[in-house]
Order: structure tokens, then sequence, then C-alpha cells
């Protein structure tokens, strides 16, 4: 879940998971898979990070291993 704020300064919590899309008209706007629209005060770049944080806490997105990575020799 992820932490935010409608424009008239209530705070309400969203599973991320259901974030479609997430635009800036000037405001953010976030799409739900459910087809529901949520304008929110934060930053569209704030919002992606929120919910990158949220994917790293429940393991979807992982932390990059030392065998992975452009950097790496074949073994």
């Amino acid at each position: 879940m992820i932490k935010l704020t409608r424009l008239n300064g209530s705070s309400f919590t969203i599973n991320a998971i259901y974030i479609e899309q997430i635009q800036s008209f000037p405001d953010t706007t976030i799409s739900l898979t459910t087809g529901k629209k949520i304008v929110v005060r934060e930053s569209e770049d704030d919002v992606i990070l929120l919910v990158k944080d949220f994917y790293r806490q429940i393991s979807i997105v992982g932390v990059q291993s030392k065998m992975e990575g452009p950097h790496c020799e074949e073994q």
C-alpha cells in the first residue's frame, strides 16, 4: 500500500498493484485497473518512487545480483 493525498488535503492509502497508469494533466491522475481515476497532490515522479518502493517491500522488484548487469564478465 502507498499513502497519497487528495487535492482536498485528505490522505488515503491505495494498493499500488492496481495502478495501471500515472499522468500529469497538470494534476497527477492515477488510473486504476478497475477504471477508476484518482487525482492526487503528489507529483507523477513521487508516485512512481512510492510504487517502486512498495514493489521492493513486497519483493516484486528484486535487487540486481552481483552476477547480473552490464559490468559482469562471462564465466
